[in-house]
């Protein structure tokens, strides 16, 4: 191979490189629209079989899941910003976990506090890191004051059940 094939086959690799370390806004509503959706379900499924403890928990969770859902999808829908949404961004670090995040854990027909708690704290972690990223790559406007906002709700709802999981174990109430 002569060195101007090998130059096309090395800048192949390279193209092939930054365009997979792209994707647009339409990908990742969609994915996050999914996350959202995924949770909601999770959540609203667990209530009945978690304790009386936690039940209200995970009726919250379900309800604000799916605020982030309505949330996400409204922003998807909306005219007037559709060029911005088939921009591309840099992908995330965390889009192959938060995609993977879709397939939820199945914690049985009685599922324990503690492990509720610990999947919900993962699990918001997840989203707060993933949202950030994405509002730090995003160009001023809509798109970006979601990401922002959804990562600041992340965060406070971590920051809730970190205290929630921490008052349960500590009590002996798991």
């Amino acid at each position: 191979m002569n060195k101007g094939q090998q130059s096309n086959i090395e800048g192949q690799k390279g193209s092939y490189e930054r365009i997979k370390s792209k994707t647009s806004l339409k990908e990742i509503l969609a994915v996050a629209c999914s996350f959202e959706e995924a949770a909601r379900n999770f959540y609203r499924d667990l209530t009945p079989k978690v304790s009386k403890n936690i039940r209200w928990l995970a009726e919250e969770l379900a309800t604000e899941e799916q605020r982030h859902y309505d949330l996400l999808s409204a922003l998807a829908a909306r005219a007037d910003i559709a060029e911005q949404i088939k921009a591309e961004v840099r992908t995330p670090a965390t889009n192959t976990k938060f995609s993977d995040a879709v397939h939820l854990p199945d914690l049985g027909p009685k599922p324990d506090d503690q492990a509720v708690l610990q999947y919900a704290m993962g699990r918001e972690h997840l989203a707060m890191e993933h949202y950030r990223s994405l509002a730090e790559s995003t160009d001023p406007g809509p798109i970006k004051e979601l990401f922002e906002f959804l990562a600041n709700e992340e965060t406070q709802h971590k920051s809730e059940l970190e205290k929630l999981y921490y008052e349960t174990v500590h009590s002996g109430g798991v």
